[in-house]
């Protein structure tokens, strides 16, 4: 029985993710939903509410770049939509640091391009309610 708890709360981190990382960027509570009207919760993956094996284009930015906020992240364009990190995470000029307030709220998603379907997104395979392989609706 003991083996099976530990096993159990071992596991636990796994299943949970990080959502600390949001802490590290620009309005990393309140970032922009291009597929419904409530915060993307799970930045960094292609779920908007669950940490995910799969990261979307920003999450992997984001892990490659040691989860720091710095001028190259925020001037990236990680999702190839046209628009650099920083300025859908409300940072167009790259000031934010740890724990100050961005000037200005989240207009888009950095790892999911937008909008879904058009233009420069026509060719990526991202739909709303399509998480990996699997659709919701």
């Amino acid at each position: 029985m003991r083996g099976i708890v530990f096993t159990v709360l071992g596991l636990l981190p796994l299943v949970c993710g990080h959502p600390y990382y949001r802490d590290y960027i620009p309005n990393g509570y309140a970032v922009f939903n291009p597929c419904g009207a409530s915060y993307w919760q799970a930045v960094g993956h292609y779920d908007p509410n669950h940490h995910t094996v799969m990261k979307n284009p920003f999450g992997v930015a984001l892990s490659n770049n040691n989860h720091i906020w710095n001028e190259a992240l925020c001037r990236a364009d990680s999702d190839g939509d046209g628009k650099t990190n920083g300025e859908e995470l409300g940072d167009p000029n790259c000031a934010f640091t740890l724990g100050s307030t961005p000037s200005q709220a989240s207009s888009g998603h950095p790892g999911i391009c937008e909008p879904i379907g058009s233009g420069p997104c026509a060719n990526v395979a991202f739909r709303c309610g399509c998480h990996g392989n699997a659709c919701t609706g």
